[in-house]
């Protein structure tokens, strides 16, 4: 295991580097924001009254807006812990297919978290307006806290969409299509530089080239007359 000595080559070391990354940033935002959606509802977001042991969302009773949030937060947190693992170990892949299937996976989920993080938000701010106030004694900072890292995942999870296809545009065309291509334009090359040209007695073969078996030239045979 390799050691930095000093504090030049623990700022050169590929951790440092790689935490630096505008792309590592944007994902640790993105998942510290979601562990606060999740974990504040899971941990205040379900009060009971005061005449009352039985548990309820703070958010307008509504536990459909209190599960979607803890669940989505969970997942969100997960895919930003899995997709941190994946972007430390696609820069040691060679294969370049499956690089660009992790881009392209990467900028998929980005979006999708994207629509999923705006919906969210409506819905758990929709449902906090219809809450009555001061209808549970405790819950109600977790609520809004709940909400307002809603909002903010949304830019977060635009910049990881926009970063992906960043690196999408910047990565380097598959193999075998670069290969196709290249043939393609060889092709095109010999065909455009070769001509052929055909004689009328030549039998079908190019002009330049002379036919495989020689031709030599028929004598006329003269008919012989007896006479009578």
């Amino acid at each position: 295991m390799y050691v930095p000595e000093s504090l030049h080559d623990l700022a050169d070391s590929e951790v440092v580097q790689f935490v630096k990354k505008p792309k590592t940033v944007s994902r640790i935002f993105a998942g510290v924001f979601s562990l606060i959606v999740f974990a504040t509802l899971l941990t205040d977001g379900y009060q009971n009254l005061p005449s009352s042991s039985q548990l309820h969302c703070v958010l307008n009773d509504n536990h459909v807006a209190c599960s979607f949030a803890v669940v989505t937060g969970l997942l969100a947190f997960l895919g930003c812990l899995l997709f941190l693992t994946l972007d430390s170990l696609v820069a040691r892949v060679t294969s370049t297919r499956l690089k660009t299937a992790v881009l392209l996976l990467d900028f998929s989920l980005s979006v999708i978290w994207v629509g999923v993080w705006f919906v969210g938000f409506c819905f758990l701010a929709n449902q906090w307006q219809r809450s009555s106030p001061h209808h549970y004694l405790l819950g109600n900072s977790s609520a809004k806290a709940a909400i307002a890292f809603s909002f903010f995942s949304i830019p977060v999870w635009m910049a990881l969409a926009y970063l992906a296809l960043q690196d999408l545009r910047s990565d380097p065309s598959v193999p075998y299509k670069r290969s196709l291509d290249e043939g393609g334009v060889a092709l095109t090359a010999l065909s455009s530089g070769t001509t052929t040209t055909m004689g009328p007695n030549s039998l079908g073969y190019p002009g330049s080239i002379p036919p495989p078996y020689p031709t030599t030239p028929k004598t006329a045979r003269l008919a012989m007359m007896n006479d009578n």
